[in-house]
């Protein structure tokens, strides 16, 4: 018998609304919900290929462990939790709590329950080695907010907008950043409302298709062409001096370091002309409202700190945020009632506080713990040393920076698990793989979007007080054994005699929570009612325009930072190197490109490749070059090249682009696998975080080193033939 039953896509971030098609326990169709008002029945290829993700050959329905000949064998999940929690306690005993890591990647940011349980386990345990892919991807971010403050009544919402920077970003096929909720529609929507757009990118990106004033740059100069429009809306007087005078302090500082950013040496170090800087800083500082948001790549490139601070100065000269009587765009449902305040809130430590490393003098940071030394901490010998990785929700093999690195400390390891849905790159190097059940095997609802703002500040979670649960939609396969995520860290702890504190609530160690139980601890405090929620299968916007932004404190004395003495250092540091040609960035590096990362439609990060439909998308991740550069060094679409930096070498297939900028080459992050099947490029792809060296050119204080803009060289190679 047919049904139709709603719910939300974990395939990504997103969580589209979906209507799902089930017979006979089985997934047979994914579509977007059209009575979703959050995403008004949009959805993605990736979304729509859920049922192929669940039921393709290559899933696991079975936890695996590694055998003596390296082969891999089906093992009961309750004789795994047996095995694991066994290892576990004898490695803590032996080396301390220091001694087990565990990582999170993007993944278990899909799973409400996942990430409290893993973290209750780690304190549990009380090893303070805990590390996530926000680390390695965006920790700009949070380093920038922590070091310019955040304003507590957050921004004004991208629908009121009357205009919007985008640095580095394509919301349009990311779904990250700013509008990242059905971003087409949103898009359009503002367009014909009036409102304009600015794009910082080396990429003419669908987002910069429709660009008032698209800026093409060369990649890794975002913080120099932030400077530069700050420089301009200071010259020309377009800065909010009232807001400045009453919220802001470091306008003084930040002038002066901002001076030598003219639009003439913009231009000459970036590539921008400067009359189109000084009309971007026009566009953006005469609208009356607006904001900036920074994606993913120039986090990844130099200076990404830098480049996020510069993006909320700018912002703060305009007085972008949101003021006393305001309606507060989400006052959150399935948190506590948020009743924002026109007011900074109170510094965090930025850096130099919590668990130090021993590598690189990094410490825990705003963005936690740098993912990009957690190799070294399994490789160096030594009291301290990691013996133990857990990874759960993300792919190490395929996403860290360092990849030779990478795959000698996941050999090195005494006890290496991962919890995956295939045999992934870093699952093949594992003892032990924990099969998950699958999205719409299990409920959900929609915590974690809500979260987004307290986790990544500024344009970040939902616009609206939207909120969502579902029921899990499908039992898992017939004669399946799976585990929730949740699930495997609540069993090694009963095992290990251990205490469990999953979210502030002390749980019963004797008999095992429901996922529905543990819904319940996390909405205690919640706005609105989860049962309330769950009478909404489309979801619901739970608003509430009585729910306004409060007045100052009396005596809050709070301001936002904009001219930071460590960032303001960083900007002298740019302006005094050297002005060099070709793809380097200091005198005497011979490089032509800049290697830069990307998304791609049918992938997401390592996710995708391995179903049918998304293959023509997703086989492997092109170097999109533009045509002069091919027809520079006699290449055509589909010819092999190695792409070589000061580090290592990987092979790329090139692709004709004319939308990428001459001298770039544009290829998307988390593909390949171990250095043993690079010959496969073809069908698997390459790992361009092999190019990049852990021990350089890294940031001092999130560890994260030059993962885009990377300066390469492009050689053509003959065809490799693989041995019979």
């Amino acid at each position: 018998m047919s049904e139709t039953r709603y719910a939300m896509c974990r395939f990504c971030h997103a969580f589209c609304g979906l209507k799902v098609e089930v017979e006979n326990d089985r997934i047979t169709k994914v579509i977007g919900d059209k009575h979703n008002p959050m995403y008004f029945g949009y959805s993605c290829i990736k979304g729509r290929q859920l049922p192929a993700q669940h039921y393709i050959p290559e899933r696991l329905t079975h936890s695996v462990k590694r055998q003596d000949s390296g082969e891999f064998a089906k093992i009961a999940s309750e004789s795994l939790m047996d095995e694991v929690a066994n290892r576990l306690t004898s490695i803590l005993d032996q080396h301390g709590p220091r001694a087990v890591a565990m990582y999170s990647g993007t993944f278990s940011h899909l799973y409400p329950t996942s990430g409290p349980m893993s973290m209750a386990f780690m304190e549990a345990i009380e090893s303070p080695m805990r590390f996530s892919s926000g680390t390695i991807d965006q920790p700009g971010k949070s380093m920038s907010m922590a070091l310019h403050g955040r304003w507590n009544a957050g921004p004004r919402p991208f629908a009121e907008a009357d205009v919007w920077m985008f640095v580095g970003t394509n919301p349009l096929v990311s779904m990250w950043g700013t509008p990242q909720y059905s971003p087409a529609k949103r898009m359009l929507d503002a367009r014909k409302r009036g409102m304009k757009t600015i794009v910082i990118d080396p990429r003419r990106t669908e987002c910069a298709e429709k660009a008032d004033v698209f800026l093409q740059c060369k990649p890794g100069e975002d913080p120099t062409i932030l400077a530069g429009i700050a420089r301009a809306i200071i010259k020309e007087g377009l800065q909010d001096t009232a807001f400045i005078r009453e919220n802001v302090e470091g306008f003084d500082a930040l002038r002066d370091s901002i001076e030598p950013y003219t639009p003439d040496y913009v231009q000459r170090r970036a590539g921008v002309p400067g009359e189109m800087l000084i009309e971007a800083a026009h566009l953006f500082a005469s609208a009356a409202s607006g904001d900036v948001t920074v994606g993913t790549g120039p986090n990844m490139s130099p200076r990404g700190t830098l480049t996020e601070y510069m993006g909320l100065v700018i912002a703060s000269l305009c007085g972008r945020w949101m003021r006393e009587g305001e309606k507060m765009p989400n006052p959150f449902v399935l948190m506590p009632e948020r009743r924002g305040k026109a007011q900074c809130e109170p510094k965090p430590p930025t850096w130099g506080f919590g668990e130090k490393l021993r590598v690189r003098n990094l410490t825990n940071s705003a963005a936690g713990l740098s993912t990009a030394a957690l190799a070294d901490e399994i490789l160096m010998e030594g009291e301290g040393q990691v013996k133990a990785l857990i990874s759960v929700g993300g792919n190490p093999m395929a996403v860290w920076p360092d990849q030779l690195k990478t795959y000698e400390a996941m050999k090195k390891l005494n006890l290496n698990i991962t919890l995956d849905i295939v045999m992934s790159a870093t699952a093949k190097q594992a003892d032990y793989v924990v099969a998950p059940k699958l999205s719409l095997e299990q409920p959900s609802m929609t915590i974690l979007h809500e979260a987004l703002w307290i986790m990544n500040g500024a344009s970040a979670g939902y616009p609206e007080p939207f909120a969502q649960y579902h029921p899990a939609i499908v039992p898992p396969p017939k004669g399946s054994d799976l585990l929730e995520e949740w699930e495997f860290f609540y069993g090694l702890a009963q095992r290990m005699r251990l205490s469990l504190k999953f979210a502030g609530a002390s749980l019963d160690m004797e008999n095992k929570p429901s996922m529905d139980d543990l819904f319940e601890i996390l909405t205690r405090d919640s706005r609105v009612p989860l049962s309330e929620v769950k009478k909404y299968p489309h979801g619901h916007i739970f608003d509430d325009p009585s729910i306004k932004v409060l007045s100052k404190d009396a005596g809050c004395s709070e301001r936002l930072d904009i001219g930071n003495s460590f960032m303001m250092d960083e900007l002298h540091a740019v302006q005094t190197e050297a002005l060099v040609s070709g793809g380097g960035y200091r005198e005497g590096e011979e490089f032509s490109h800049r290697l830069v990362s990307r998304r791609m439609h049918g992938v997401y990060n390592s996710v995708g490749r391995d179903i049918p439909a998304l293959k023509r998308n997703g086989l492997y991740n092109p170097a999109y070059m533009n045509p002069a550069d091919l027809r520079a060094r006699n290449l055509s679409s589909g010819d092999m090249v190695e792409i070589v930096s000061d580090h290592s070498s990987i092979l790329g297939i090139v692709e004709e682009a004319a939308d990428v900028l001459e001298g770039v080459v544009s290829m998307a992050h988390g593909f390949g696998d171990a250095p043993e099947f690079d010959m496969q490029v073809r069908h698997i792809g390459s790992n361009t975080g092999r190019l990049t060296s852990v021990d350089k050119d890294f940031d001092p204080h999130t560890g994260i080193p030059m993962m885009s803009a990377i300066p390469v060289n492009i050689r053509p190679v003959e065809e490799p033939v693989a041995e019979s």
